[in-house]
């Protein structure tokens, strides 16, 4: 849009057809020798879709015709379902009220505790060494 609002460079029709002309061949010939360098791509790709067709085939089969038969997979089979304390009757009784049992504490984040090692005392290095 640009090129076509410039009046002061004259264009030359002959170059431009060229231009174009060489861009259609190299596009030809890059067509004519994808298949020689990338073809094993589509093979590779053929095989993965017969792969898939298989596995899919044998996962059909493996499925009930009707899924309203099966009945569903109760949830205790997956996952622990421990009974729940009852709700406090108070605010008061609120605070810390899953505290006391033990399957329901979250984690606790507290200092850790280390014992008094050093690692210059470790690798019998000088205390200096590290100043």
């Amino acid at each position: 849009m640009a090129d076509s609002q410039r009046t002061s460079e004259p264009i030359n029709s002959v170059h431009q057809d060229e231009i174009w002309k060489a861009r259609v061949n190299a596009e030809k010939r890059s067509a004519r020798d994808w298949p020689k360098k990338w073809g094993i791509l589509t093979e590779a790709y053929e095989e993965y879709e017969r792969e898939s067709k298989k596995l899919n085939e044998e996962a059909r089969r493996k499925l009930p015709q009707d899924p309203a038969a099966q009945p569903p997979t109760p949830v205790e089979e997956h996952i622990d379902v421990t009974p729940f304390p009852p709700f406090p009757k108070t605010s008061q009784g609120m605070i810390g009220w899953l505290v006391g049992h033990s399957a329901l504490q979250q984690e606790n984040f507290r200092m850790q505790r280390h014992g008094r090692r050093s690692l210059t005392k470790n690798l019998g290095w000088p205390r200096d060494a590290c100043i």
